[in-house]
């Protein structure tokens, strides 16, 4: 009994009034005490799974009213985000409509807080402009162009030297053509090497090198020429290969420096120097002559070329990420225009590009060809109408060499103007929202066209004046090219635009050699100018056809 009345399972209160003698009392007191041990033991467990039970419950809450209040703090950012929005479609609508009114003359019954919209519109355009003449990369192609056109004047002063030269020497005629073709044999040499070059170590230490190599060439041929022949055709060679690089340097410096949508009228304007270059050749070649001697030009052209080299090492940078001057604004602008181009803050290939380049995979791409095609047909038409107009003018209209010289300027000069007109035309298409590939096949198309037509109209010329306003067309179009295959190659290979350049200036190289000779040995054979004129224009019209039909604007590579 009393072993029952001690059970731990005994639950009753111990509250209950003890009764019975004291024995029993003393047995009923030690149960008491263990019941209310153990009754306060279970009070106590109950209240701390309470008090758990409400910890927990008001960790749930309040992790539930964070989410809440996070939630609603991303809706209120969204909302905000879509009203903005709509505020901005709605401003950049307003702005279409002034456009639209303004361009169709119906501006005159615009509200006056419209007007002021349209006039902020008008400020903002003209700031554009003047951030664009004032910034860092104006002043980067400012120089390639300089450059280009040094290239170009130190090449065509030995077309103007070439007599006085002869003369003072006793050179053959033969002879004499020989020292005139030298210059391509280097510059059919270097080209690929040279673009490989530049895309592995960058256009500005390259085109610093080549730079000063050509001007020391030019600088040292009277020295060569007073030597020996064999010196003086070593120093002609190292002049082509050394310009060699002057084109691949050039691309690699405007697709590091330049957006997208600006790279056509950056070409141009480079490319104006280089035919500026020719024309300053030609004409102060014969002044300086005749005031310092034959040698006059080679040794000034040479030491400008020195000068050069200063600014463009001390104040040029490889890109726009080195350059210490440029602002915040216009290097972010010049990144966010490369995104999908090559990486433009790299200054060396990827390592995997130690190697050579893949000669094998570009040529694989029917792009490549394009370009390839293009460029030859390009250097065929230019090169035979510099080598051949003047003497054509001399053959058929009977005009004087001094004459002839002046009409084979000014075609030059005419270039270089529409070089920039093109560039500024095409980037102003894509802007608009035209595709690349379009505006490319479409600037090329202008720059083989009307060469073609030109041609076939100075077949056709009666007088030396209606014959030179044909030749300023044929040749002044021809820059239309530059917004084509020329900004082209940086499109569909970026990262190898430099070895293209070099793949496709070869071909063109090729081209012009076989285009000049053959113009002889075709003129000797018909007897006149017009037949070969016009099978140039053919080959206009064939080149036209291939271009449009298998060029693109996309990243093949």
């Amino acid at each position: 009994m009393v072993g029952s009345s001690c059970s731990l399972m005994d639950r009753r209160p111990p509250f209950q009034k003890l009764q019975g003698s004291p024995t029993l009392r003393n047995s009923q007191s030690c149960h008491y005490f263990a019941r209310v041990a153990r009754f306060g033991c279970l009070n106590f467990s109950q209240k701390m799974h309470k008090c758990i039970g409400l910890t927990r419950n008001l960790r749930t809450q309040y992790r539930i009213s964070t989410d809440l209040r996070k939630f609603n703090e991303v809706s209120d950012l969204i909302r905000d985000s879509r009203t903005q929005n709509r505020n901005n479609t709605n401003g950049l609508r307003k702005l279409l409509e002034i456009r639209a009114q303004v361009v169709s003359g119906a501006d005159e019954g615009l509200p006056e807080s419209m007007g002021k919209l349209g006039a902020v519109s008008g400020a903002s355009q003209s700031s554009g402009l003047v951030e664009f003449i004032t910034s860092e990369r104006v002043k980067v192609v400012a120089m390639v162009a300089l450059a280009l056109g040094l290239c170009n004047a130190d090449r065509v002063v030995m077309s103007v030297a070439i007599v006085p030269l002869s003369s003072t020497y006793g050179w053959s005629t033969s002879f004499s053509g020989v020292v005139q073709s030298s210059f391509l044999w280097g510059y059919f040499m270097s080209p690929i090497a040279g673009g490989a070059l530049v895309d592995r170590y960058g256009g500005k230490h390259v085109m610093a090198w080549g730079v000063a190599v050509w001007s020391l060439a030019t600088f040292l041929t009277p020295w060569a020429a007073s030597h020996s022949s064999l010196m003086l055709l070593s120093m002609r060679m190292l002049l082509g290969i050394a310009e060699g690089v002057a084109l691949p340097c050039m691309n690699n410096m405007i697709s590091r420096w330049f957006p997208r949508t600006e790279r056509a009228r950056a070409v141009g304007l480079s490319m104006s120097g280089f035919h500026l270059g020719s024309v300053i050749g030609l004409i102060t070649s014969p002044i300086i002559m005749a005031q310092t001697g034959v040698f006059g030009p080679f040794v000034i052209f040479g030491i400008s070329g020195f000068l050069w080299l200063l600014v463009w090492v001390t104040a040029i940078s490889r890109s726009p990420q080195y350059h210490s001057q440029i602002s915040k604004s216009e290097l972010s602008y010049i990144l966010k225009g490369n995104e999908n181009s090559m990486n433009i803050g790299t200054e060396k290939m990827p390592k995997s590009s130690g190697r050579l380049p893949p000669f094998g995979l570009l040529l694989s791409k029917l792009p490549t060809w394009t370009i390839i095609v293009a460029n030859a047909m390009n250097n065929w038409g230019y090169f035979i109408i510099l080598s051949w107009m003047p003497i054509y003018f001399k053959t058929i209209y009977g005009v004087n060499l001094k004459q002839a010289a002046w009409f084979s300027a000014i075609p030059w000069a005419m270039m270089a103007a529409l070089g920039y007109v093109a560039g500024a035309f095409s980037d102003n298409l894509i802007q608009s929202g035209f595709t690349v590939t379009f505006v490319r096949k479409l600037m090329q198309s202008i720059g083989f066209l009307v060469p073609a037509v030109a041609l076939i109209g100075l077949n056709s010329a009666k007088n030396p004046s209606i014959a030179s306003a044909w030749l300023t067309a044929a040749v002044g179009f021809t820059a239309f090219s530059q917004a084509g295959f020329l900004v082209n190659l940086q499109e569909i290979a970026p990262q190898y635009s430099g070895v293209l350049h070099g793949m496709s200036n070869t071909a063109g190289t090729l081209a012009a050699i076989i285009g000049t000779v053959g113009t002889g040995y075709f003129v000797e054979w018909m007897g006149s100018f017009q037949g070969f004129l016009t099978f140039t224009a053919v080959l206009y019209f064939i080149c036209t056809i291939f271009w449009d039909l298998c060029a693109t604007g996309e990243r093949i590579i």
